[in-house]
């Protein structure tokens, strides 16, 4: 290439690179209000990468306007670039528009993907995989579905998966890479499916993987070479079928280190020796194989790597097969199970035997065995006396005759370097006084759900016997009288801790006899109905819990812990007995509430559980709940556990959130407050009325309504007088001297009504007034500054103007005894200043002369 073609093409990728620079910085202002994973799809694209994010709609449509927009500024370009460029932009849409169609696909099969990295896709009738898995998803849950093939792109997207859950599927076939792309998975579950052979393949790139499940198919062998080379992380696995037949040397090859290994071959007839003998150690080895030289065969290679041995579903009925396992007897297992298998007298020696032999055995287990015999042994036991074996445990032994049973002579020397026997749910009635004496070494028994009864019990627990004994758990039998239960363990010098629950004891003496050393005490679930000082006061732990309790006031001085759940208490008990209470439960109880002093007065606690309670949300007790500093960290269960059930409006509702409004919480005080407002406003009223004579104008309102009752006029026969005179007291001496005696000496005379002379004694004053002004032919009122200060004249004033205005006459007639200025009358004699300014009243003159023509005109006026 000469210099000048070479500067051609060095211009032409330099015009390139620049274009190419140009889109980039385009793209990115563009996209500028995109999410961050959109922006680097667009930049990767561009340049050639590979990337398809999940996005929203939202998203999609942004970028597609944006795409958009972009070819329309390409086409301003070169055609050749706008070709490659709109290429590269389609490219971009085309793949987030199927990342978006697999996403919408992805929410419909399997919403909870939506908003959680936690798939739960179990039990939904699925056919396939669901698509639309992205990096976000950690647990993957398919089980219980219908599932029959995995292709290769299914979980292609799913990189960060940590847990894939396929069992009980029907899943036949998987495609040599499906799981290549899952490099952080650790654990697979392929488990009871169809699987009719496994590959190497599947399994190549899972590197992180620490279970594998792949038990419950139904391939027949584990192939020519190892599947499990590559999971140097592998942790436990488990496999085998009903028709599991064939394990090969090298199918476990590059295994090393197993926390546990299951291996369900109940038809497993080909065991190649040396298959397992690769892996080092194996913490926990369980065989559910029933051949026995099989199980001989395995344990052979396993003798110094399995920590514990588990033989599952094997019936050790014939002496000559049991002497297979002999083998075991050299196995360096310090934990040996036994579980679902059968045992019976011909062949037990045999198997004590071999346990008893085995060089660093520790703890034996029987769970859900069968034992057929009495305990009589066809042959001696020979062993030698281990003092390996610490622990044993017998769960669920069936002995059918177990009536019958034997007192286990033969393998008493066994016994005398137990630590901790466990022997529940297996009809013991009786440990014989002998055995229990050999039990010299024994510190823990576990007796629960048997049928101890209180006479056995004294044999068994008999002089000599457990004499390092610290715990006992009696829980489940029959036990039933407190008092000698306590006697029979007296002298059982070291006993610390007692479970005698879930008995049936009913009520209990005030004196009982227990060991010395006894701190931990179980009575719950013992139908006592009220404790007493048969409880022994050393104790530091006390439960009594569902025994119906409805008060506690033991005194134990040395008490930590106190468990009264599910009793009828109403109160906590009180502290004083209990001085040292460390942690107390009253779960479950009565009780409505508890004070701050209530609290405090235990000095020491540090924790209260009294949560499911029938809580009344008082306000003392919420203001206690919501100001007491650091209450949280002494109520266990706070808050959930805290519910209001009264008053009725916050029943249900966490004690902790109820805040009750101040007529609720203050009642007393509210309604005092109300009372003093209503005094102060009833007497603001009555002041009121008083300055404005609001009394006067309710008395006449209420007199004018009775007077407005009777008939407007009274029949002419009625009326007594000519006239009735309202005045003043204080013008009583013009009155009475003056003018009635010159009226009623008059010729004719005339008769007026006097209130001093002509009212009814004992009647009310108004019905006096109003009756006597029906009653009169007109009604004189003696005017005068006296006269407009007085209230019984603007009484009789006012009923008069009922006739006025009522009957439409003039009956009133008015006589100024002296003048009055207008600003003098008060505003409440309004009806005066009205009769004043329309009607023609009579001026009592000074002289003489005018004083005889005051009589004539008033004389005429009354017989008018």
């Amino acid at each position: 290439m000469t210099k000048g073609e070479q500067s051609a093409t060095e211009f032409q990728l330099e015009k390139k690179r620049v274009r190419t620079q140009s889109m980039l910085i385009f793209m990115t202002v563009i996209a500028s209000d995109l999410p961050k994973g959109l922006q680097l799809l667009l930049y990767l694209q561009v340049r050639g990468g590979h990337l398809a994010p999940r996005v929203h709609d939202s998203h999609t449509r942004k970028l597609k306007h944006s795409m958009q927009y972009t070819n329309e500024m390409l086409c301003q370009t070169k055609h050749k670039s706008r070709a490659i460029h709109n290429c590269q932009v389609w490219a971009i849409y085309m793949v987030l528009a199927v990342s978006l169609s697999r996403e919408q696909e992805m929410k419909q099969t399997c919403p909870s993907c939506d908003t959680t990295d936690i798939c739960n896709c179990s039990s939904m009738g699925l056919d396939f995989i669901p698509p639309g898995l992205t990096a976000k998803t950690t647990v993957l849950n398919l089980a219980h579905n219908r599932i029959k093939h995995i292709q290769a792109q299914d979980l292609w997207q799913a990189v960060n998966l940590r847990a894939l859950l396929l069992q009980s599927n029907k899943i036949s076939s998987i495609d040599e890479d499906s799981f290549h792309s899952l490099g952080k998975l650790e654990l697979l579950d392929l488990s009871n499916n169809s699987l009719a052979h496994l590959s190497p393949g599947w399994f190549g790139h899972l590197f992180s993987l620490q279970h594998l499940h792949l038990q419950g198919n139904s391939y027949r062998d584990l192939g020519q070479s190892s599947l499990f080379s590559n999971l140097r992380n592998l942790s436990s696995l488990h496999l085998g079928n009903p028709g599991f037949s064939t394990i090969r040397q090298g199918n476990f090859e590059g295994i090393v280190l197993l926390d546990r290994l299951w291996i369900d071959g109940g038809n497993l007839s080909q065991y190649e020796a040396g298959s397992l003998e690769l892996i080092r150690k194996i913490n926990h080895m369980i065989i559910n194989i029933r051949n026995i030289s099989i199980v001989s065969a395995i344990v052979r290679d396993l003798l110094h790597s399995v920590a514990w041995l588990e033989v599952r579903k094997i019936d050790l009925d014939e002496l000559a097969e049991t002497q297979l396992l002999r083998v075991m007897s050299e196995c360096f297992a310090n934990k040996i199970s036994f579980k679902e298998s059968l045992i019976t007298d011909a062949t037990m020696p045999e198997i004590v035997s071999i346990i008893a032999d085995m060089p660093k055995l520790e703890e034996i287990e029987l769970i859900d065995c069968r034992f057929l015999g009495t305990g009589r042994w066809k042959m001696q036991i020979h062993v030698n006396q281990s003092q390996t074996i610490k622990v044993m445990t017998i769960e669920k032994l069936s002995i059918e005759q177990f009536y019958l049973f034997t007192d286990l002579q033969d393998v008493q020397g066994l016994l005398s370097f137990l630590t901790k026997i466990t022997v529940q749910n297996t009809k013991v009635f009786l440990v014989p006084c002998r055995l229990s004496q050999h039990l010299r070494s024994l510190e823990y028994l576990d007796l629960s759900s048997n049928l101890l009864g209180d006479q056995s019990l004294k044999h068994s627990a008999c002089r000599g016997g457990l004499p390092l004994l610290q715990t006992l758990n009696l829980s489940q039998n029959s036990l039933s009288d407190l008092e000698m239960t306590g006697k029979s363990l007296s002298h059982l010098r070291h006993l610390i801790l007692l479970d005698i629950s879930q008995n049936n004891f009913g009520d209990i003496p005030d004196v009982c006899e227990w060991p010395k050393t006894l701190k931990y005490l179980n009575l719950s679930r013992t139908q006592i109905l009220k404790v007493t000082t048969c409880i022994p006061p050393t104790l530091e732990v006390l439960d009594v819990s569902a025994n119906n309790l409805k008060e506690f006031g033991l005194q134990l001085p040395f008490l930590k812990e106190l468990y009264l759940t599910r009793n009828q208490l109403k109160t906590l008990p009180d502290a004083a007995p209990i001085p040292n209470l460390v942690a107390m439960s009253v779960r479950r109880n009565k009780l409505n509430s508890f004070s701050k002093e209530e609290l405090e007065s235990f000095t020491h606690m540090e924790l209260l559980d009294a949560g499911d309670n029938n809580f009344i949300c008082s306000c003392e007790f919420l203001s206690f709940i919501h100001h007491q500093a650091g209450l949280a960290q002494v109520l266990v269960g706070w808050p959930d556990k805290y519910v209001c059930d009264s008053p009725l409006a916050v029943r249900g509702a966490q004690v902790g959130a109820v805040h009750l409004s101040l007529m609720e919480c203050h009642r007393s005080l509210v309604v005092s407050l109300i009372c003093i407002l209503l005094f102060v406003v009833i007497l603001s009223l009555v002041a009121v009325g008083y300055k404005y004579h609001a009394v006067w104008y309710l008395r006449m309102t209420w007199a004018w309504l009775q007077a407005k009752r009777k008939p407007r006029r009274a029949p002419p026969k009625d009326l007594c007088y000519d006239a009735f005179v309202s005045y003043s007291e204080n013008d009583s001496d013009w009155v009475e001297n003056i003018m009635v005696p010159e009226l009623e000496q008059a010729c004719p005379p005339f008769r007026l009504c006097l209130h001093k002379r002509d009212f009814v004694p004992g009647k009310w004053i108004v019905d006096n007034i109003i009756d006597s002004i029906e009653k009169s032919h007109k009604t004189l009122f003696v005017l005068s500054e006296h006269f407009v200060q007085s209230e019984w004249c603007k009484y009789e004033l006012d009923f008069s103007h009922f006739r006025l205005f009522d009957e439409n006459n003039d009956a009133a007639i008015l006589i100024l005894l002296e003048p009055i200025q207008s600003q003098a009358i008060p505003k409440r004699f309004c009806k005066l200043r009205k009769i004043m300014n329309t009607k023609t009243y009579l001026e009592w003159p000074s002289g003489e002369e005018q004083q005889e023509m005051f009589w004539e005109n008033l004389k005429g006026a009354l017989k008018t």
